[in-house]
């Protein structure tokens, strides 16, 4: 008999742990979880001025913030540790926001790097991890929560100059897929959305010519109010709440919004299923260990 479905899930009363929570999309999730009644847990390797802000601002403690390198997975393990310490348990919502876009010092055509490419380990590695380590969490508390992975609407089709970066988010989306059974199975509700082009560090902090490739414009919030980071957090929140189905994948787009995934109970081979359940089983309340 599976522990789910999850159902709707409200963020209040909750603990939600960001990573990339220090700006962009990952601080208005933050503040908008917070301002529905969530504690927050940010990890991110700084705060802008506006993540500063918003952490002192929470006068009761309700928000914290933990330095995390998400290509660390001693600093991913950390920012749930940092709910334990700070509030006595693991968080309900598990949100790896932190990503980058084809820098020059990570991307397919310049092959820059010698042992790895850092764009798969920030963008790809760090939220299968982040996921992981949410199960290993929720499980270990016997309790029900929600993962809400961000892709791209470049994971769902192919940019020639960006191969990389399409590579990395189609994982994503391939993650939040695979995992849909879990709602049903385990209690734990996984969700993906696919951002298209946001008002974000992403795009504003850069030393190239990306931006300008791909049609940012400097008046871009103006342009396309529908896709600023404020207006996807607030689409992610509601993945998370919404009574949806684990597996759902969400396009939000300046042309329109789309259900790519709806998700909901998967046919699979009872030895998978076994072979799943009896791993898991073990790992269920027996805590968290630092």
């Amino acid at each position: 008999m599976g522990k789910g479905p999850v159902g709707a899930f409200p963020v209040k009363g909750k603990i939600v742990a960001v990573t990339g929570g220090g700006s962009g999309i990952g601080l208005s999730f933050a503040k908008i979880c917070h301002s529905k009644g969530a504690r927050v847990v940010i990890g991110d390797l700084k705060l802008t001025d506006q993540g500063s802000e918003f952490v002192n601002s929470a006068k009761d403690g309700s928000v914290v913030f933990t330095k995390c390198d998400v290509t660390n997975w001693e600093d991913l393990k950390n920012v749930i540790t940092t709910s334990v310490k700070t509030w006595d348990d693991v968080p309900d919502v598990y949100c790896p926001c932190a990503g980058i876009f084809e820098p020059p010092w990570s991307n397919f055509w310049a092959d820059t790097e010698d042992k790895s490419y850092a764009t798969m380990r920030i963008n790809a590695e760090h939220p299968i991890k982040f996921t992981r380590l949410a199960f290993r969490a929720l499980l270990g508390a016997d309790k029900k929560g929600v993962v809400c992975l961000v892709a791209s609407g470049a994971g769902l089709g192919g940019i020639y100059i960006s191969a990389l970066y399409c590579a990395s988010k189609h994982a994503v989306v391939g993650l939040g897929r695979s995992l849909g059974l879990a709602d049903e199975e385990e209690g734990i509700k996984v969700v993906t959305m696919c951002p298209g082009l946001v008002t974000s560090p992403l795009w504003t902090d850069r030393q190239d010519d990306k931006a300008k490739m791909f049609g940012y414009r400097s008046d871009f919030k103006e342009h396309r109010p529908d896709n600023t980071p404020d207006e996807m957090a607030a689409g992610m929140v509601k993945l998370v709440e919404d009574d949806n189905f684990g597996g759902l994948v969400y396009s939000k787009r300046p042309d329109g919004d789309q259900v790519v995934n709806k998700g909901g109970k998967q046919d699979f081979l009872d030895v998978e299923g076994h072979y799943v359940q009896d791993i898991l089983a073990k790992e269920r309340g027996v805590g968290w260990h630092a």
